[in-house]
C-alpha cells in the first residue's frame, strides 16, 4: 500500500509539472501601456489593447520560437494630460514599465505631445519598440525618425498626425464649398499648443484655398461661456464654424450654438464630443457636428470587413461603442504587433522593427503599412490604399461616418435653419 501511495503521488507530480501546450502556460509577452488614463485618450486605448490581447490568447497566442505565448497588458498612469503635470513624471511612469514592470514592447502613449516626444530618447536608451497610438498629434514625431533613423528607429506611429488630418478636413470643406456655397469661416480653438496650431494651419490652408477666414478666436481652458464669438460669427455671415478643442466645456459652445441657431456648420476636432454619450449629455444640441475622430472604427461604420466585428466586440466587452480617437488604433496595435513578432520569430527588437517595416496586413481602419523611413502609418482615402480616417457627423443621436467618400455611411446634413 505504501508503495502504491508512493507512486500515485510521483504520477500526480509528473502530471502536474508537465507542460500543457497551452500558451498561457508560456512566459507572457508583455506589452507596456503608458497612459493618461483619467482622459478618453487613455482609458479607450486601454480598453482597445486589452480587447485585442483577449482575442489573441482565446486564439492561442503569439507563435514564437516554437511556442504560444500569451500577451499580457501592463497599464501605467502617465497623467500626462492633467494640467500642471511636468514631462519629466510621464517620463518616469514609461521608465517604471520598461524597468520594474519589464515591459518588452511598449503601446499607446505617453499622449501628450511634448511628452511623446521627450520618451523617443528613452525608448533609444533600453532599446524598446513602442507604436503610438493615441494622442501625440505632432509632425515632429515622425520628422524626428526620417532625420535620426538610427537612434529613433524604435518609434512607430499607426494613428493620425495634424498635417493629414488638415488635408482632411480642407478637402472636406471643399466639397461643402461645392455642394453648398460656404465659403466664409470663424476658427474657435483652445489656448492650448496643438488646438492653437490647428486653428493656425487651417486659417492658412483655408485662405490658400480663397476662403474668407473672419476671425480666429482663442479660448483659455475651462472657458464656460462663447456666446460673444458665437454672435460676431453669425454677424459676420460664417458659414462655417472651424473647432480645436479637447475640454469637456466645449459642450457649452455647442448648446450656445444650437440655442442661437447660427447659420453655420460647425466642423472640427472636439474631444468631447467624440463619445457615444455625448448626444444626451448635450441634450442632442450637437446635432449637426462634425467631428475628426483621426482613425476609422472609432465609430461604427463598414470601412472592411472587421470594422464591424470590432466595433460589436467592443460593444460586448465594455457595454458601449468604441468611444474615440485611440481605440481602434490601440486595438490594432496588439495584432500588428503579434503580426511582427510571427513574422521575425523572435521578440527581438532589431528583428520586430525590420517585421514591422514589413508587415502588410488590412486591418480595422483599411491596409495597414508603416512608411519605412518615417515609420508613420501609410494613410489614404481609400481602405484598399491605406489607413483611412474617421469623420462622423451627429445626425438623429448616431456619429455616422460622413467622410471620406469611399466609405461614408451618409451624407452631410446642414440645419434646417440654415437653407
Amino acid at each position: 500500500m505504501r508503495n502504491l501511495v508512493c507512486c500515485l503521488i510521483l504520477l500526480l507530480t509528473i502530471i502536474f509539472l508537465m507542460p500543457t501546450g497551452s500558451g498561457a502556460q508560456e512566459k507572457p509577452i508583455i506589452i507596456g501601456a503608458p497612459l493618461s488614463t483619467a482622459f478618453l485618450y487613455g482609458w479607450d486605448a486601454e480598453r482597445g489593447m486589452k480587447l485585442a490581447a483577449e482575442e489573441i490568447n482565446k486564439a492561442g497566442g503569439v507563435t514564437v520560437g516554437g511556442k504560444k505565448r500569451p500577451f499580457a497588458v501592463e497599464v501605467i498612469d502617465t497623467r500626462d494630460l492633467e494640467p500642471g503635470v511636468p514631462v519629466a513624471e510621464a517620463l518616469l511612469a514609461v521608465e517604471k514599465l520598461i524597468l520594474d514592470k519589464k515591459a518588452d514592447f511598449l503601446v499607446g502613449g505617453p499622449i501628450r505631445s511634448e511628452a511623446a516626444l521627450a520618451a523617443m530618447d528613452l525608448l533609444n536608451k533600453h532599446k524598446k519598440v513602442s507604436i503610438a497610438t493615441t494622442g501625440n498629434l505632432t509632425p515632429a514625431y515622425t520628422k524626428k525618425i526620417a532625420e535620426n533613423y538610427e537612434k529613433y528607429k524604435y518609434c512607430f506611429r499607426n494613428s493620425n498626425q495634424v498635417g493629414e488630418m488638415m488635408k482632411e478636413f480642407v478637402t472636406l470643406l471643399e466639397d461643402l464649398r461645392k455642394t453648398h456655397g460656404f465659403n466664409k469661416a470663424y476658427i474657435m480653438v483652445q489656448d492650448v499648443a496643438h488646438a492653437r496650431a490647428g486653428g493656425e494651419t487651417m486659417q492658412k490652408a483655408l485662405t490658400e484655398k480663397g476662403w474668407t477666414v473672419i476671425d480666429m478666436k482663442i479660448y483659455p481652458t475651462g472657458t464656460v461661456d462663447y456666446s460673444v464669438g458665437l454672435i460676431d460669427s453669425g454677424k459676420k455671415g460664417a458659414n462655417v464654424l472651424f473647432l480645436w478643442m479637447d475640454m469637456p466645456e466645449s459642450a457649452v459652445l455647442l448648446k450656445q450654438w444650437s440655442d442661437m441657431k447660427l447659420k453655420s456648420l460647425p466642423i472640427g476636432f472636439v474631444n468631447a464630443a467624440e463619445q457615444p454619450g455625448f448626444w444626451k449629455a448635450v441634450e442632442g444640441k450637437c446635432e449637426y457636428l462634425i467631428v475628426n475622430l483621426c482613425n476609422g472604427g472609432n465609430a461604427p461604420a463598414k470601412i472592411t470587413s472587421w470594422t464591424m466585428k470590432f466595433v460589436e466586440a467592443y460593444k460586448k466587452k465594455w457595454g458601449l461603442e468604441p468611444e474615440g480617437y485611440g481605440t481602434s488604433s490601440s486595438y490594432m496595435a496588439v495584432y500588428q504587433l503579434k503580426a511582427a513578432i510571427e513574422k521575425a520569430n523572435s521578440t527581438d527588437s532589431e528583428a520586430v522593427i525590420k517585421a514591422l517595416e514589413e508587415i502588410d496586413i488590412m486591418g480595422v481602419y483599411g491596409r495597414m503599412r508603416f512608411d519605412k523611413k518615417t515609420h508613420q502609418i501609410i494613410p489614404s482615402f481609400d481602405p484598399k490604399e491605406g489607413a483611412v480616417t474617421g469623420i462622423i457627423q451627429w445626425q438623429s443621436g448616431k456619429r455616422v461616418q460622413i467622410f471620406p467618400p469611399k466609405v461614408a455611411e451618409g451624407k452631410v446634413l446642414v440645419p434646417p435653419w440654415m437653407k
